[in-house]
C-alpha cells in the first residue's frame, strides 16, 4: 500500500493542514531569501550570464524533487498518479512564458521572488507585486476576449516520458545529466562574464552531483511499477472488498445511478465487440480490456461526482478490468453484479426471453441466443426506473478526489 501523497486534512484537520501549508510557505520564502532571490539585480544578472544562481537553485530543486519522486514511486511509497501535474496548453504556454520572461527581465522578479522582496520591504518588490495584482485583475476582466486561445492546444497531463515514449527512469537520468551540464556551462559563464572564480566554488558540489547520478541510475534500474505491481501493493485491502462484494452493485442501483442527475455515470462495457453489438445498456461505451490503459488518464480527469461501472457478460472479465482501474488510481469504480446477463434477466420482458431464450453458456459468455444485433435499441437497454421497484443494498459511495495543487514559479 502506497503511503503518499498524504491528505493532511485527514490527519490534522482543516486548520491543522493550513498551519502546515503556512509553515511550508514561510520556509520556502526563507530559502529564496537565503539564496539571494529577494534582490532584483541578482536575479536579472542571470539574463546577462553574469550570475547563474537562479538556474542553479531552481534547477537543483526541480532535479532533487524529480529523483525523489520517481525513486519513491519505484519502491511503492508514492502513487505518482495522485501527484498533480499541470495540464499542458502548448501555444498559450509558449505565449505566457514569453510574456513572463520579458517581465522577469524588465522588472527583475518573477511572481514568487517579488513576494520575497516585498516581505523584506524592498520598494521594487512591492511595486512588482502591485503590478502583478493589477495584471491579474486585467486578465480576469479581458480573458473572455481570448478564451478560445487560452484553452487551445490542450494536451492534458503531458510529460517528457509521454513525449518520447520511454520509461521515466531514462528521462530522470537524462534530465540529471543535462542539469549537471547546464551547471558546468553556468560556472564557466560566471567566470567569463562575471566576477566569479571556479576555484572559489565549494568542492562538495562534486559529491552532490555524484549522489544525484547514483540515485537517477537507481531509478532507471528499479523502473516504474507496472499495473500488476500496483495491484499487488493494494491487493490485501482491495481484494477484501472484492471478496466481501462491496463493489459489485445490483442492476437496480446502476439504473438509479444512471438517472441520478447528481452523478456522472460512465458505463464501461469490456465484452467482445460482437456481444456489445448484440445488446448493450444505453450509453455504455465499449472498451476492449487491452485498450483500457489508453483511457485511464482521461478517467482520472473526470469530476469527483463520476461513478465508473464496469460490465462484462457476467463478472470475470469486468473484475480484471476493475483491478486495473483501481490499481491505476481511478476512484469510484464498481462492477455490475452478474453482468449484462443478470441485467437482462431482470429487465428483459417476457416476450424477449421467449424469443431469445436463455442458452447454456460457459462462464462470462453471453447467455441469450440473439438472431440479430439489437445494440441499445431494445427497451431493456434503458428501463424506466419507475416501472421497476426493486430493493437492493446501496453500495455506491462517492470518494472525493484530492484537490489539485497549484503550480508556478518560485
Amino acid at each position: 500500500m502506497t503511503l503518499f501523497p498524504l491528505t493532511l486534512a485527514d490527519y490534522l484537520g482543516h486548520w491543522g493542514a493550513y498551519v502546515v501549508f503556512l509553515f511550508i510557505g514561510i520556509a520556502f520564502g526563507v530559502v529564496l531569501e537565503i539564496a539571494g532571490f529577494g534582490k532584483s539585480t541578482k536575479l536579472a544578472a542571470q539574463f546577462y550570464f553574469k550570475e547563474w544562481t537562479v538556474l542553479k537553485v531552481m534547477f537543483t530543486a526541480i532535479v532533487v524533487a524529480m529523483v525523489l519522486i520517481f525513486l519513491s514511486t519505484s519502491i511503492g511509497l508514492l502513487d505518482y498518479n495522485l501527484v498533480y501535474v499541470n495540464p499542458t496548453y502548448l501555444l498559450p504556454g509558449i505565449v505566457g512564458g514569453l510574456i513572463m520572461g520579458i517581465g522577469f527581465i524588465v522588472g527583475g522578479f518573477c511572481p514568487g521572488t517579488s513576494l520575497v522582496a516585498a516581505a523584506t520591504a524592498k520598494l521594487d518588490g512591492i511595486a512588482f507585486v502591485l503590478g502583478a495584482f493589477f495584471g491579474i485583475f486585467l486578465f480576469g476582466e479581458t480573458v473572455e476576449y481570448f478564451e478560445e486561445f487560452w484553452y487551445s492546444t490542450d494536451m492534458g497531463r503531458y510529460t517528457l516520458q509521454d513525449m518520447f515514449g520511454v520509461d521515466a527512469g531514462i528521462v530522470v537520468l537524462a534530465v540529471v545529466l543535462f542539469a549537471l551540464f547546464a551547471f558546468w556551462i553556468g560556472e564557466h559563464a560566471e567566470e567569463y562574464f562575471g566576477d566569479f572564480r571556479r576555484a572559489s566554488f565549494p568542492r562538495w558540489r562534486y559529491a552532490a552531483a555524484a549522489v544525484l547520478i547514483l540515485v537517477a541510475v537507481a531509478v532507471l534500474v528499479l523502473q516504474q511499477p507496472s499495473t500488476q505491481d500496483k495491484w499487488n501493493w493494494i491487493e490485501d485491502e482491495q481484494g477484501e472488498r472484492l471478496t466481501n462484494r462491496e463493489v459489485q452493485i445490483h442492476p437496480a442501483e446502476l439504473l438509479d445511478t444512471m438517472h441520478d442527475n447528481r452523478i456522472n455515470a460512465i458505463l464501461i462495457d469490456v465484452r467482445d465487440e460482437s456481444d456489445y453489438n448484440a445488446f448493450h445498456i444505453l450509453d455504455a461505451v465499449h472498451i476492449a480490456p487491452e485498450d483500457i490503459n489508453d483511457h485511464i488518464a482521461q478517467f482520472r480527469e473526470e469530476p469527483s461526482n463520476t461513478v465508473f461501472v464496469v460490465m462484462s457478460n457476467e463478472e470475470v472479465l469486468a473484475t480484471e478490468v476493475w483491478k486495473t482501474l483501481v490499481a491505476e488510481s481511478v476512484i469510484n469504480v464498481y462492477i455490475l453484479e452478474g453482468g449484462v446477463n443478470n441485467w437482462l434477466s431482470i429487465y428483459a420482458e417476457a416476450d424477449f426471453k421467449a424469443e431469445y431464450a436463455p442458452v447454456s453458456h460457459a462462464s462470462d459468455e453471453f447467455g441469450y441466443a440473439l438472431t440479430s444485433a439489437l445494440g441499445a435499441r431494445h427497451p431493456a437497454a434503458r428501463p424506466n426506473p419507475d416501472v421497476f421497484e426493486i430493493e437492493y443494498e446501496p453500495k455506491v459511495k462517492l470518494q472525493d478526489k484530492r484537490g489539485a495543487s497549484g503550480g508556478g514559479c518560485g
